[in-house]
């Protein structure tokens, strides 16, 4: 099933708190886990920054708002236990828990006041939230991903329209910033240094060059099919290579995805996606315009004076 929502998991984690008893928070998650019956693969998803769990951040965020509730309590830290409102609560709604019900406690709207005075100088203590499925990490971070995505449409725009040469020189930046090519000096000769039998460039896997990797760097406008990848293809196997990348401002058929997946010869296919993505990544074509450290408040800390 889907990853619930964070006020899904208000009841749930109230109700494993029933038994009076103090549980871990990590017994907790994995707990509601099993209930929801979530697959491996939903246990580990990330968050779109990569840094936490989507589960495990909704079941912290459901934990807070019941507990700015009053129907939580912490021991201490990353220990929680249910409180006698908090049996009221499961008593009186079997069937779900959440930011309305909430905020019928003056505890809980005196903590929206407070959340909402920061940025706003005058806020109905009696207002209900609207239902809210995303937690504030969730909103932020999809936020940030729709204003990537246009950055990195404009990206793929922007290469494409300048001459033909200019991909070259993206490339170029774009491997020494990822590791490869040893100097932009070198990688830039090694780039443009041939043409032949199908291949634009050779760049060095490591700073000693003891390996070396084939390029083929075009722009094209319809799909590359599966003829142009068998042609790079035995262009590598005329040099004796085994690593080759051919990268371009389309896209792939196919029948030349399903191709390099077959043979022995590794090579990398980089559309042009990946590659605004990969110049996102590493910096290139793009300026850094504002930076936010995003902070949350440690409630097992307080729990501990």
């Amino acid at each position: 099933m889907a990853i619930p929502d964070f006020q899904s998991l208000m009841r749930p984690l109230l109700k494993a708190h029933e038994d009076g008893e103090e549980h871990l928070n990590r017994d907790l998650v994995n707990g509601l886990a099993d209930l929801f019956d979530l697959t491996e693969e939903e246990r580990r998803e990330m968050l779109p920054s990569g840094g936490a769990r989507l589960f495990d951040n909704r079941v912290g965020w459901a934990k807070s708002h019941i507990s700015q509730a009053g129907l939580l309590e912490s021991p201490r830290r990353a220990v929680s236990i249910i409180t006698d409102k908090g049996r009221q609560v499961l008593s009186q709604h079997p069937d779900r828990v959440d930011l309305k019900i909430l905020n019928e406690f003056q505890e809980y709207r005196d903590f929206r006041n407070r959340k909402k005075q920061s940025v706003e100088s005058s806020t109905s203590s009696e207002e209900v939230p609207d239902e809210e499925e995303q937690t504030p990490e969730e909103a932020l971070e999809n936020a940030y991903l729709k204003v990537r995505s246009q950055v990195e449409a404009d990206l793929l725009a922007l290469t494409m329209s300048n001459p033909p040469e200019f991909l070259e020189q993206v490339v170029v930046d774009l491997v020494v910033r990822m590791g490869y090519g040893g100097s932009r000096k070198d990688a830039g000769e090694a780039l443009g240094r041939s043409g032949d039998e199908g291949i634009d460039g050779i760049i060095k896997e490591d700073p000693l060059g003891l390996d070396i990797i084939y390029l083929q760097a075009k722009r094209w406008e319809g799909s590359v099919g599966r003829p142009e990848i068998q042609k790079f293809a035995g262009a590598l196997q005329g040099q004796r290579a085994r690593k080759g990348i051919f990268i371009t401002t389309s896209t792939f058929s196919s029948g030349a995805l399903e191709y390099v997946s077959h043979i022995e010869s590794k090579i990398i296919l980089i559309d042009g996606q990946r590659l605004a993505k990969l110049m996102f990544n590493h910096g290139i074509g793009v300026a850094s315009a504002s930076n936010y450290e995003v902070k949350r408040i440690d409630t097992d800390y307080f729990a501990e004076v």
